[in-house]
């Protein structure tokens, strides 16, 4: 993770925003429940971070349409450009972190991790 850090310390922000934006995105509109999910985050994480990430102009909530008592999420156009202007970078350690791993290994974490998340330990 050191050079994923680096980088997003670059970008002003942390991981777990990084992955909020990422997520929204890769997904469009979201809900709350549905965005903590996707980013695996609790969802009191996910307010502080949205909140943060609010101020910052890289988000923007709306009220649900036909349910005023919820709300929906989505990355700005500045969101956007940080996500833009950062995967070239992120995309190069990944290619030195595969090159180093292995693409069989990087593949078979990449699904052990994926089961992980699917995991279910109510």
């Amino acid at each position: 993770m050191g050079p994923i850090r680096l980088m997003l310390t670059g970008a002003g922000v942390t991981e777990q925003q990084w992955r909020v934006l990422r997520v929204l995105a890769e997904n469009g509109v979201m809900d709350p429940t549905a965005l903590s999910e996707a980013s695996c985050l609790l969802l009191p994480s996910l307010t502080r971070i949205v909140n943060y990430l609010e101020k910052q102009n890289l988000v923007t909530r709306a009220r649900h349409q036909t349910d005023g008592r919820r709300f929906l999420l989505e990355i700005t156009p500045l969101g956007n450009a940080l996500i833009a202007s950062n995967i070239p970078h992120s995309n190069e350690i990944y290619a030195a972190l595969e090159k180093q791993f292995g693409p069989d290994k990087m593949e078979q974490l990449l699904d052990l991790l994926q089961d992980l998340s699917n995991i279910d330990l109510k």
